[in-house]
């Protein structure tokens, strides 16, 4: 199993900036893939961006060239640096790990961004 604790949501005002944490109980190495999601009220969760265990990272289209995700080893941590924030960015971001093709999700952080 893989337990994530996502931490960084806030509140900031549009155009602003917020760096979201998720730190899984195993080693990032034999973790197949990482991405952060994100769910509004009465929304399905929307996928956001991803890393897999080669380092290629993607990224939905709503958030290219805003997004960013990466990885640190030695912190054992995955990051979602988010730049030039909307107000539609405002949702639930959930952390995701697929080990051993079973995937696990953190228990989410909210970010709000003002108009």
């Amino acid at each position: 199993q893989v337990q994530l604790v996502e931490s960084g949501g806030g509140l900031v005002q549009a155009g602003g900036s917020l760096k979201l944490s998720c730190t899984p109980s195993r080693s990032i190495a034999v973790i197949n893939g990482m991405a952060w999601y994100r769910q509004t009220p009465g929304n399905r969760r929307e996928w956001v961006a991803s890393v897999v265990s080669g380092g290629a990272t993607n990224y939905a289209d709503s958030v290219k060239e805003r997004f960013f995700i990466s990885r640190d080893y030695a912190k054992i941590a995955v990051y979602l640096q988010m730049s030039s924030l909307k107000p539609e960015d405002t949702a639930v971001y959930y952390c995701n790990a697929n080990y051993l093709k079973v995937n696990y999700w953190g228990q989410g952080t909210q970010v709000t961004v003002s108009s």
